[in-house]
């Protein structure tokens, strides 16, 4: 059996689709996580991000990620210094709080190697289209948690899962990168886990706020 690797439960259960992958089902925070041996090697990883049209300047782009900042910027006040977490090949989070007054550092483990921010602290942190790529979705989270100060907070963007019976024809599921996919209830337990506030702001993005 293999262990859930959100929140360690050891309730999990196999299942297959129509690809032959397999996947595992936990039942204690109902996240659902692709076997680590259907796992892609780093060059395909980066080689299917490098196809993102994640274009800075591109406003269907910047508009999708307003779901995100918009929420966000209530809850911070002015100076606050920030971190875009898997912020990819084409900043354009990052570039939108900047013209908003905001400082925000850069990482991405393939475009922005940045690992100065580990030694860091930040009153917010963005993660957009990146908890999905997760390997290791506990260890990610336990470093955003001490990467972000008390009283800051956490905006994570991601498909929520959709009905199990559509899971197996599902598109997000489809992109070879997307490993771990999560429920409403996924993101209460991690937050729960940390000691977090969470806030479901609307369909696929969530806030933290680190209490």
């Amino acid at each position: 059996m293999q262990d859930c690797v959100v929140c360690e439960s050891k309730l999990t259960k196999p299942f297959n689709t129509s690809d032959n992958l397999l996947y595992w089902h936990c039942s204690s925070c109902e996240v659902i996580f692709l076997d680590s041996k259907h796992h892609i090697d780093a060059t395909s990883e980066k080689e299917r991000y490098l196809e993102h049209e994640n274009i800075i300047e591109d406003i269907g782009y910047r508009d999708f990620l307003s779901k995100l900042i918009n929420p966000l910027k209530e809850k911070l006040y002015s100076g606050s210094c920030g971190l875009d977490f898997g912020c990819g090949h084409g900043p354009a989070l990052a570039d939108i709080l900047n013209k908003d007054g905001f400082e925000v550092d850069l990482y991405d483990p393939f475009f922005y190697q940045n690992k100065e921010i580990f030694s860091k602290t930040y009153d917010f942190i963005t993660c957009t289209e990146t908890a999905e790529h997760f390997f290791s979705p506990k260890k990610e989270f336990d470093t955003l948690n001490s990467l972000l100060k008390p009283k800051g907070w956490l905006g994570v963007m991601t498909c929520f899962l959709t009905e199990r019976k559509a899971f197996d024809k599902w598109y997000y599921r489809r992109d070879p990168t997307h490993v771990v996919f999560y429920a409403k209830k996924t993101f209460e337990v991690i937050g729960k886990q940390r000691g977090w506030k969470c806030e479901i702001i609307t369909k696929d993005v969530v806030l933290f706020y680190k209490q």
